[in-house]
């Protein structure tokens, strides 16, 4: 079944960081919409591998961040493939983007993910059947 939506890292991120101010209040009401829903929302091991370093670069504890990504593993996980980086290779040079967030944008596409949500691309912009969503993209921050 695809996946309603695909978290990006810094959406995880904000969730916990207690100084994000309405980033946090938002990113922790995704999150907790997602996690009493998990069967329609996903992330990538790539995603997972980003959380953990940087919660832990935070100053949080590797138990706490490995208590969290046990959480976030009743979502959809896409896995790191050899398929998946020559999908993210090919996003790479039609959207010109970095190649960590076109390996983003390549595993929301495997999810078949009708939104992204993220800060770090434009939002409302498309990759295919993926749109963007910027969920602090109102609050102006």
């Amino acid at each position: 079944m695809p996946a309603k939506a695909f978290f990006d890292t810094n959406i995880l991120l904000y969730a916990y960081d207690r100084d994000a101010g309405q980033k946090r209040e938002i990113a922790r009401h995704l999150v907790a919409s997602a996690l009493s829903d998990p069967g329609s929302y996903a992330i990538s091991v790539q995603v997972l591998q980003e959380f953990f370093v940087n919660f832990t670069r935070a100053g949080h504890a590797d138990r706490e961040a490995a208590r969290l990504i046990d959480d976030f593993r009743h979502w959809t996980i896409i896995a790191n493939t050899y398929d998946l980086f020559c999908r993210g290779l090919q996003v790479r040079a039609r959207w010109q983007l970095s190649l960590w967030d076109s390996m983003v944008v390549a595993a929301a596409q495997a999810a078949g993910a009708e939104v992204l949500y993220t800060e770090d691309l434009n939002h409302g912009q498309s990759f295919g059947a993926v749109q963007v969503c910027n969920p602090f993209f109102e609050t102006g921050e």
